[in-house]
C-alpha cells in the first residue's frame, strides 16, 4: 500500500515538535540551575546572521500545522509578527501546532494532492501543488528549524542529545 500525504507528514511532525518541547524544558532546567537567565538562552543564536530561538520556534509551528493551513488556503506566507519572549511562549506555540496536528484529518490531506496553492514571500510567488509545498518546501525547512532550536539551546550549555532531538519514536512492538 503506498504510504499517504499524512503518514509522510503529519507524524514526524508531530514527533519533533513533541521533542522540541522536551529541548525547551530542558534549556528552561539549564537556565534555573545555572543561573544564566531565559533571555539569554531564549536571545540566543548560532551565528550572528542567523535568528535567535524565538525565530526557530515560530518557523517549527509554521512550517508544520501552519503548512497544512496554507495548502487548505492556497496560500501560504510566512509570519513576521510578533514572537514569544519566554519559555511558556515558546511551549504553548508548539502546542498549538500539535494540537492543530493532531486535529489534522487524513482524508482531507489527500485531498491536498495536486491542489495548486502559492507561497508567497513579498512580492515573490512560487507555485506549488499542495503535496510539493508540504514534503519539498514546508519540511525540509521544518526539520532545519527544529534542528537549529536544538543546535542553538545545545551550544548554549544545554544538556542535550541525540535522543532528545528524536523525541518519542514510533516503534513495531
Amino acid at each position: 500500500m503506498p504510504i499517504s500525504l499524512h503518514a509522510a507528514f503529519v507524524p514526524s511532525a508531530r514527533q519533533i515538535i513533541g521533542s522540541c518541547l522536551g529541548v525547551l524544558a530542558k534549556a528552561e532546567a539549564h537556565a534555573a540551575e545555572t543561573g544564566c537567565g531565559d533571555a539569554a538562552l531564549i536571545g540566543a543564536c548560532l551565528a550572528a546572521d542567523m535568528a535567535p530561538v524565538p525565530f526557530q520556534v515560530r518557523s517549527v509551528a509554521a512550517h508544520s500545522a501552519g503548512a497544512v493551513a496554507g495548502v487548505r488556503a492556497g496560500r501560504f506566507s510566512p509570519s513576521f509578527g510578533e514572537m514569544p519572549t519566554d519559555f511558556a511562549g515558546l511551549k504553548a506555540a508548539l502546542v498549538e501546532a500539535d494540537t492543530a496536528l493532531a486535529a489534522t484529518d487524513e482524508a482531507e490531506l489527500e485531498t491536498f494532492i495536486g491542489k495548486p496553492m502559492i507561497f508567497a514571500l513579498g512580492t515573490m510567488e512560487l507555485p506549488f501543488t499542495g503535496d510539493q509545498f508540504l514534503l519539498s518546501f514546508s519540511q525540509p525547512n521544518f526539520y532545519f528549524h527544529a534542528a537549529t532550536l536544538y543546535d542553538i539551546l545545545r551550544n548554549q550549555g544545554a544538556k542535550l542529545g541525540k535522543r532528545d532531538f528524536l523525541g518519542a519514536m514510533r516503534m513495531a512492538v
